[in-house]
C-alpha cells in the first residue's frame, strides 16, 4: 500500500546530530591509550587495574560520544547545537553555503549582520564521511528558502553603505577564493 505525495504531512522540525562514527572516532584516542598503558605497565609486572582504565576511560568517552553537536530546522528558526545553543531566525539568515575547513566540508549559515556560524553537523571528511551530507545540506537551503518569509529581501553585505565605494559584484557570502 502506498502513501500519496499530496497527503503526506511535512514535519515541524528537522534535527541533524553528528553520525554515530563521527562522535566516536574522537573519543577513541582518550580511550585506547590509557588502556594500551595499562598493557604495557602490566607487562613491565605492576599490577593490572581495570578500575583505574574505566575510571579515566569512561567519563571522557561518555562526554565526547553524547555531545549534543547538530541543528534543529524548525518553522521560524535554525536552532544550532554547539557549546550553548544559539537560535538564528530565517529571515536573517542571507545564504546558506557549503565551506572546506581543514579538510572537512561544513554547512555555514551566514547572517544579515555578517556574522557567520560554521555548523558541527553535518559535515564530512577523511575519518568523519557522512554519506548523507550533499543530501542535508540541500535539505537545509531548501527549508530556509521555504521559511524565510515572503518579506525577506538581501541584506547589503557588512561594508556597504550609501555613498560609499560601490560594492563588488561577486557574491560577498561566497567563501573566499
Amino acid at each position: 500500500m502506498e502513501q500519496s505525495q499530496a497527503g503526506a504531512v511535512p514535519p515541524e522540525r528537522i534535527r541533524y546530530r553528528l553520525t554515530r562514527l563521527q562522535r566516536v572516532l574522537p573519543a577513541l584516542p582518550g580511550i585506547v591509550s590509557p588502556m594500551v598503558l595499562q598493557v604495557l605497565f602490566w607487562l613491565d609486572g605492576d599490577p593490572f587495574d581495570p578500575v583505574l582504565v574505566s575510571v579515566l576511560t569512561l567519563p571522557l568517552g561518555m562526554l565526547i560520544i553524547l555531545r549534543p553537536f547538530g541543528v534543529t530546522l524548525t518553522q521560524s528558526a535554525a536552532i544550532v547545537h554547539n557549546l550553548r545553543h544559539r537560535t538564528i531566525p530565517w529571515s536573517n539568515v542571507q545564504a546558506i553555503r557549503m565551506e572546506s575547513f581543514f579538510g572537512t566540508r561544513t554547512v555555514v549559515i551566514y547572517e544579515a549582520g555578517g556574522r557567520r556560524t560554521r555548523l558541527r553537523a553535518p559535515n564530512t571528511g577523511f575519518l568523519s564521511w557522512d554519506r548523507r551530507f550533499e543530501e542535508k545540506f540541500h535539505t537545509i537551503g531548501r527549508w530556509w528558502m521555504h521559511h524565510r518569509g515572503p518579506y525577506w529581501a538581501p541584506v547589503p553585505p557588512p561594508g556597504a553603505q550609501w555613498g560609499g565605494p560601490p560594492a563588488s559584484d561577486r557574491n560577498p557570502y561566497a567563501p573566499p577564493a
